[in-house]
């Protein structure tokens, strides 16, 4: 029922909480980026729900396999765990752009059943990324949206105006989402 579910706070994963490398396959290319488990740390102290939402599309055009996906994700947690971090869930999208499903960001579909699977309030919820399509599909599942861009501009071109905040650090972040009195 709306209203009655956690808040979350829904996180790219390559640009936002670990170093973007293109399609990584190796587990050694997992580097969190400063202050992001530190965050989520704090998130989580604040009553947020943390999930992972990230497109994959190496999966789905055979650059990487599944496997290798599996691994680095594996190691993303490992990471965040290491620093104190814990993941609610995590949603991964391995079709290619032009597969026409519905979970490939700007859609919805990861942020929308995540919130059924673990009972989400989607209006007290955030989406933070580094990349347009990140905050459309933050908007589009009724969160608020955060564009994690430390030099101000998304990483794929599109235009910042959309999001409700621009974050150059994740402190700007955590901050952002504290104060704005939505948290549990």
């Amino acid at each position: 029922m709306p209203g009655d579910g956690a808040p979350a706070v829904f996180l790219d994963r390559d640009g936002t909480l670990m170093e973007d490398v293109g399609y990584p396959r190796d587990p050694a290319d997992v580097r969190l980026l400063d202050g992001a488990a530190e965050a989520l740390v704090s998130l989580r102290e604040a009553g947020f729900r943390l999930v992972v939402v990230s497109n994959q599309a190496g999966i789905g055009r055979g650059l990487i396999t599944p496997e290798e996906a599996r691994r680095v994700h594996e190691r993303l947690v490992a990471e965040l765990e290491r620093r104190g971090a814990r993941l609610d869930d995590a949603r991964y999208c391995p079709h290619a752009p032009d597969a026409g499903c519905d979970c490939r960001k700007p859609a919805p579909g990861m942020l929308l059943a995540a919130a059924e699977d673990l009972g989400l309030e989607l209006q007290a919820s955030f989406m933070v990324g580094d990349k347009a399509i990140d905050v459309e599909a933050g908007r589009r599942a009724g969160c608020r949206t955060i564009l994690f861009a430390p030099d101000g501009r998304p990483s794929d071109g599109g235009s910042p105006a959309h999001a409700d905040h621009v974050a150059r650090t994740w402190p700007d972040a955590l901050g952002f989402v504290l104060r704005s009195g939505a948290h549990a």
